[in-house]
């Protein structure tokens, strides 16, 4: 053990790059937590049967809270460090889960909810943060996504264990999830304890020794004289001397050269990823295969849980192949096959289906076609696969590696906050969406999806295997309409290049300081 953490743990880049994943984690926990309760009659009693606007305020509410702890990590990640806000993050989660876990009203459920809220918005913009500020570039996408893989492990536990729990008569069958979700922010907290803080933080700080010391160990194992640890120091060192020169760290910083483009497709990503409709379809899938004509809770239960296996199934290429498929083929691709998936479940829903009464409610469902039943339960899974294969991975990788490390902390919580902008409005907006204009919602879901892939073709460069450092000058060769254009090898460079360029910056700055 040395410098407050574990150089053993710090050797391997797959378990440093990959543990804090957790974080995301937490997300997908609650997701479930919520989806699995919507039918749970013990759970509609204790909460007076909430109708389509108070049910999508309850599960807004997190998202409230997520916007605001995202745009916390502002102040939070550049003051305290990326290592302690994680371990804050664990922290509040924990509070928030007893809180949940021993509500006894709507609104203390929401002022949980809150809380929780809170420590994801945390958790999902500064874990991408750590990842790509201490990994490797050949296998940073590759970490970076399995934040995205954790959130759908995330869903697919706490649906297990609330479909176990709902074999349980009384308020443990949704009390007891609620509860057991603090577990994991307990093993995060005291796991991250044993991990190195981010060495360009550190740097930054003015700690050049514990950030060589802290490259040295998870990508020379111990040596500072590897060609590897020798370049990503040189190329920090480099960047954070220029940074300074530049000014103090300010919200101002975001509007200056080329950082408003960068924040613009930062924030724009994580916009689209959530107007994909993947969420929505993950919160309300009960909703889903209720319109589609499956009757009865267990079996609504079954084809979700069917659902959500496959989302964690068909992440796994994703991590795997992400830095050799490179971010845009990911995006435009991914947008294309979602798109095309909702049409069709709306189109299937608009032919076949009708105004029906289920539990006292109006609802849009399809009764005595099975094949449409079974067309739309099939495009539903073909969607989440599509999103699980491609933009649920990129969307929190490419934010967290197109921007300086000056701006990093402030750019990636804006785009991660306007994430959960966007999660909010649609939790909250899309029950009475399914209730009013039903079937119609599918396409208002796959036309979004279309707009992205054209946004994406002309607007997002490609930043597969370069350094957080070379990226630099992808966005510096310009062709902000035209991506295609900027060369492959464009930012590539060698030890002796940056060493170099150091001996020509010192060289210069000597003359001019004469």
């Amino acid at each position: 053990m040395c410098s407050g953490y574990s150089a053993a743990i710090a050797s391997n880049p797959y378990i440093v790059g990959s543990f804090a994943c957790i974080g995301g984690g937490l997300f997908g926990l609650d997701i479930s937590s919520m989806s699995g309760v919507l039918t749970n009659p013990y759970y509609l009693r204790e909460f007076n049967h909430p109708g389509s606007s108070a049910q999508g305020a309850i599960v807004a509410a997190m998202p409230a809270g997520s916007f605001v702890g995202a745009l916390a990590v502002t102040q939070l990640a550049d003051k305290l460090g990326r290592k302690k806000t994680i371990l804050l993050s664990s922290l509040i989660w924990v509070i928030g889960s007893i809180l949940q876990c021993a509500s006894v009203n709507r609104g203390m459920l929401v002022v949980g909810r809150i809380i929780s809220g809170l420590s994801i918005g945390i958790a999902s913009t500064v874990v991408p943060i750590y990842q790509s500020e201490i990994t490797a570039p050949a296998i940073r996408g590759r970490m970076v996504s399995l934040q995205q893989w954790s959130i759908t492990w995330g869903i697919l536990i706490q649906y297990f264990i609330q479909f176990g729990c709902s074999y349980i008569d009384g308020v443990a069958s949704f009390r007891l999830p609620w509860g057991l979700q603090m577990i994991p922010a307990i093993v995060l907290f005291f796991g991250m304890l044993f991990f190195p803080e981010s060495p360009r933080w550190l740097m930054d700080c003015e700690r050049d020794e514990e950030a060589l010391e802290i490259l040295a160990d998870v990508h020379g194992h111990g040596d500072k004289n590897n060609e590897l640890v020798q370049l990503e120091y040189e190329e920090i060192k480099q960047q954070v001397l220029f940074e300074k020169s530049e000014g103090a760290k300010s919200y101002r910083d975001l509007l200056k050269g080329n950082t408003p483009r960068r924040v613009f497709l930062g924030c724009s990503l994580q916009m689209w990823s959530q107007l994909t409709g993947m969420n929505v379809m993950m919160y309300y899938i009960v909703y889903v295969f209720e319109g589609s004509g499956l009757t009865g809770t267990r079996v609504s239960l079954i084809a979700a849980t069917v659902q959500y296996v496959l989302n964690v199934v068909a992440t796994i290429p994703a991590i795997i192949f992400i830095d050799k498929w490179g971010r845009r083929p990911m995006m435009i691709l991914g947008c294309l096959f979602m798109g095309t998936f909702l049409y069709l479940v709306g189109g299937l829903q608009a032919r076949y289906g009708h105004w029906g009464t289920v539990d006292d409610a109006p609802v849009w469902i399809i009764t005595g076609h099975d094949a449409a039943t079974k067309g739309i339960i099939v495009c539903s899974y073909l969607f989440v696969c599509s999103f699980a294969v491609t933009v649920g991975p990129v969307s929190w990788t490419y934010p967290a590696e197109i921007y300086s490390l000056k701006t990093r902390g402030k750019a990636v919580s804006l785009a991660t906050a306007t994430n959960w902008i966007f999660n909010f409005a649609l939790a909250w907006a899309t029950p009475p969406g399914f209730a009013n204009i039903a079937w119609k919602t599918y396409f208002v879901f796959g036309t979004f999806n279309f707009a992205a892939c054209v946004h994406f073709f002309f607007m997002f460069p490609e930043t597969v295997g370069r350094t957080l450092e070379e990226v630099e000058d992808i966005f510096n060769e310009g062709h902000p309409f035209a991506p295609w254009k900027i060369g492959k090898h464009t930012g590539k460079r060698t030890l002796a290049d940056v060493v170099g360029q150091n001996k020509e910056h010192s060289s210069i700055d000597e003359k001019e300081h004469v």
